[in-house]
Protein backbone atom coordinates (compact mmCIF):
# COMPACT_ATOMS: atom_id res chain seq x y z
CA UNK A 1 0.00 0.00 0.00
CA UNK A 2 1.20 3.25 -0.67
CA UNK A 3 1.96 6.17 1.93
CA UNK A 4 -1.56 8.65 2.09
CA UNK A 5 -0.80 11.83 1.31
CA UNK A 6 -2.93 14.42 3.62
CA UNK A 7 -4.35 15.67 0.56
CA UNK A 8 -5.71 12.19 0.19
CA UNK A 9 -7.09 11.98 3.39
CA UNK A 10 -10.98 10.98 3.83
CA UNK A 11 -10.96 13.55 6.92
CA UNK A 12 -9.09 16.96 5.27
CA UNK A 13 -9.09 18.49 8.68
CA UNK A 14 -7.54 15.24 10.09
CA UNK A 15 -4.53 16.63 11.78
CA UNK A 16 -6.21 19.45 13.33
CA UNK A 17 -8.84 17.58 14.98
CA UNK A 18 -9.31 17.23 18.65
CA UNK A 19 -9.53 13.47 19.61
CA UNK A 20 -13.36 13.93 21.28
CA UNK A 21 -14.20 15.22 17.80
CA UNK A 22 -12.40 12.45 15.91
CA UNK A 23 -14.45 10.24 17.43
CA UNK A 24 -17.43 11.12 16.07
CA UNK A 25 -16.26 11.78 12.58
CA UNK A 26 -14.68 8.12 11.71
CA UNK A 27 -17.77 6.33 12.59
CA UNK A 28 -19.23 7.24 9.30
CA UNK A 29 -15.70 6.12 7.38
CA UNK A 30 -15.44 2.28 5.82
CA UNK A 31 -12.44 0.33 6.79
CA UNK A 32 -10.10 1.08 3.94
CA UNK A 33 -10.86 4.93 5.55
CA UNK A 34 -9.94 3.97 8.24
CA UNK A 35 -6.74 2.13 7.14
CA UNK A 36 -5.63 5.13 5.75
CA UNK A 37 -5.88 7.41 8.45
CA UNK A 38 -4.53 4.94 10.37
CA UNK A 39 -1.51 4.78 8.49
CA UNK A 40 -1.47 8.35 8.11
CA UNK A 41 -1.44 9.21 11.93
CA UNK A 42 1.29 6.22 12.54
CA UNK A 43 3.54 7.68 9.96
CA UNK A 44 2.93 11.22 11.24
CA UNK A 45 1.74 12.05 14.81
CA UNK A 46 2.04 9.22 15.89
CA UNK A 47 -1.06 10.13 19.11
CA UNK A 48 -1.36 6.92 21.01
CA UNK A 49 -4.93 8.39 21.87
CA UNK A 50 -5.98 8.40 17.96
CA UNK A 51 -4.45 5.38 17.03
CA UNK A 52 -6.01 3.42 20.00
CA UNK A 53 -9.31 5.07 18.61
CA UNK A 54 -8.82 3.94 14.65
CA UNK A 55 -8.09 0.80 15.56
CA UNK A 56 -11.00 0.24 17.98
CA UNK A 57 -13.54 1.64 15.21
CA UNK A 58 -11.88 -0.69 13.11
CA UNK A 59 -12.75 -3.58 15.10
CA UNK A 60 -15.88 -2.70 15.52
CA UNK A 61 -16.29 -2.50 11.65
CA UNK A 62 -14.27 -6.30 11.23
CA UNK A 63 -17.29 -7.41 14.27
CA UNK A 64 -19.96 -6.40 11.61
CA UNK A 65 -20.70 -2.84 12.75
CA UNK A 66 -22.15 -0.56 9.89
CA UNK A 67 -20.58 3.28 8.89
CA UNK A 68 -23.23 5.66 10.10
CA UNK A 69 -24.63 8.10 7.87
CA UNK A 70 -23.16 11.81 6.96
CA UNK A 71 -20.09 14.00 5.40
CA UNK A 72 -17.14 13.52 7.32
CA UNK A 73 -15.90 16.72 5.65
CA UNK A 74 -19.13 18.57 6.58
CA UNK A 75 -18.56 21.75 8.45
CA UNK A 76 -18.56 21.08 12.28
CA UNK A 77 -18.11 23.48 15.42
CA UNK A 78 -14.64 22.59 15.86
CA UNK A 79 -13.72 24.43 12.72
CA UNK A 80 -15.81 28.03 13.24
CA UNK A 81 -14.82 30.39 11.15
CA UNK A 82 -13.24 33.99 12.53
CA UNK A 83 -15.44 36.43 13.44
CA UNK A 84 -15.98 39.05 10.88
CA UNK A 85 -14.58 42.43 12.20
CA UNK A 86 -12.90 41.20 15.28
CA UNK A 87 -13.78 42.15 18.65
CA UNK A 88 -15.93 45.29 19.15
CA UNK A 89 -14.29 46.50 22.67
CA UNK A 90 -11.39 48.96 22.10
CA UNK A 91 -10.10 51.96 24.33
CA UNK A 92 -12.76 54.15 22.71
CA UNK A 93 -15.61 51.63 24.26
CA UNK A 94 -13.44 50.36 28.21
CA UNK A 95 -14.92 52.43 31.00
CA UNK A 96 -12.69 54.45 32.90
CA UNK A 97 -11.41 52.51 36.22
CA UNK A 98 -13.22 53.91 39.38
CA UNK A 99 -10.62 53.69 41.55
CA UNK A 100 -7.05 52.69 41.64
CA UNK A 101 -5.58 49.70 42.82
CA UNK A 102 -4.18 49.82 46.50
CA UNK A 103 -0.30 49.41 44.87
CA UNK A 104 -1.32 52.63 42.53
CA UNK A 105 -0.61 52.81 38.94
CA UNK A 106 1.95 54.65 37.06
CA UNK A 107 0.51 57.94 36.78
CA UNK A 108 -1.28 57.31 40.43
CA UNK A 109 0.69 56.90 43.71
CA UNK A 110 -0.78 53.77 45.79
CA UNK A 111 -2.51 54.69 49.49
CA UNK A 112 -0.79 53.81 52.53
CA UNK A 113 -2.77 51.61 54.55
CA UNK A 114 -1.14 52.64 58.16
CA UNK A 115 1.23 52.85 60.18
CA UNK A 116 2.82 49.10 60.15
CA UNK A 117 5.89 50.07 62.15
CA UNK A 118 6.47 47.71 65.27
CA UNK A 119 8.00 49.82 67.94
CA UNK A 120 10.23 48.04 70.43
CA UNK A 121 9.64 47.00 73.75
CA UNK A 122 5.68 46.98 72.84
CA UNK A 123 3.40 44.17 73.82
CA UNK A 124 1.89 43.09 70.75
CA UNK A 125 -1.21 40.73 71.94
CA UNK A 126 -1.96 37.87 73.94
CA UNK A 127 0.70 36.24 72.80
CA UNK A 128 3.43 37.79 75.02
CA UNK A 129 3.04 36.51 78.53
CA UNK A 130 6.11 35.85 81.37
CA UNK A 131 7.12 32.09 82.00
Amino acid sequence: MSRPERGALPLPDFDELPVGALESRIRSLRPDELDRLLEYEEEHAGRPRVVRLIASRRRRLDEGAEPTGGDPAALRPERAGRAAGGSPVSPATSPQPSSPPPHGTPDQRGKPKGDRTVRRGAVTGPSSRTV
